[in-house]
């Protein structure tokens, strides 16, 4: 293959996989705004220099890695001059041992391997396993509240209950509809919202929660799907936590493990 059918390829495969690494950018930093500009840079990174697509395992692996670089050299993107919710999350994460939320995320929500997150965070694999053992019990016991469920699957909406049940936190309600979902927000403030895109009437998850932030303001916002991608796009104002249908118990984890830290009140649509 030619150089330049080289650089198309490798173009084409980073698109492919750049609404992830947007996912995993988001999540890491809790602002859509800010994983959308490390997002941004590391592309910029990749035009100057692509030969880690030589060392890495899978392209995927580069793509975060290159990230990572930048993410390392940087530092920490959220700056403690925040009020709310976000200035609560800074305080936390002062806490939290270094690098284990990148752990947490890249092994749980991106599904790589040990192996692999090893090669993205340039460190051991022990060291992997080490930041992993620590991660969840740190980011659970640092924040607990009210979380309210919107799902229309009755076995998924007991798991999720269970779930965050059993990490202690309070579940509200559960709604399948949206008229549901707004009755519960409004009978009690939820610390933390978990949907699901297409409810059972047929009403869409993503407006019941812009009705519920319209009312009672800066509020964490989970969203279960099947196709991420769509709410990835980078064109609109988005969600910052996504998991992706079907998920594992661990992604639930460790998803409203990291949401609790963050907000976002930004309203966001679905083409």
């Amino acid at each position: 293959m030619s150089s330049d059918a080289t650089q198309k390829h490798l173009s084409l495969v980073v698109a492919d996989l750049l609404p992830f690494l947007r996912r995993y950018a988001r999540a890491l930093t809790g602002s859509q705004k800010t994983g959308d500009r490390y997002a941004a840079m590391t592309l910029e990174s990749l035009l100057v220099d692509r030969t880690i697509f030589d060392e890495a395992s899978s392209p995927k692996v580069a793509l975060f890695a290159t990230f990572h670089r930048i993410w390392a050299s940087l530092g920490e993107p959220v700056q403690n001059d925040e009020t709310g919710l976000t200035e609560k999350a800074m305080s936390h994460l002062e806490n939290l041992t270094a690098n284990t939320r990148e752990a947490l995320l890249l092994h749980t929500i991106e599904e790589f391997t040990v192996s692999e997150v090893a090669q993205i965070m340039d460190v051991d694999a022990s060291e992997v396993e080490h930041l992993l053992a620590i991660a969840l019990g740190e980011m659970e016991k640092s924040v607990t509240g009210d979380i309210l469920v919107i799902e229309d699957e009755a076995i998924i909406a007991l798991h999720i209950k269970q779930v965050v049940t059993e990490l202690g936190h309070n579940v509200t309600g559960v709604a399948r509809k949206h008229t549901d979902a707004v009755k519960l927000a409004a009978k009690k403030r939820p610390d933390l919202i978990l949907s699901d895109i297409q409810l059972a009437d047929g009403s869409s998850g993503v407006d019941a929660v812009n009705d519920i932030l319209a009312e009672h303001g800066n509020i964490p916002v989970i969203f279960i799907t099947a196709f991420p991608e769509r709410l990835l796009t980078g064109e609109r104002p988005e969600p910052a936590f996504l998991i992706s249908k079907p998920y594992t118990e661990e992604q639930v984890r460790s998803a409203v493990s990291q949401a609790m830290f963050f907000a976002s009140s930004a309203e966001i649509s679905v083409a």
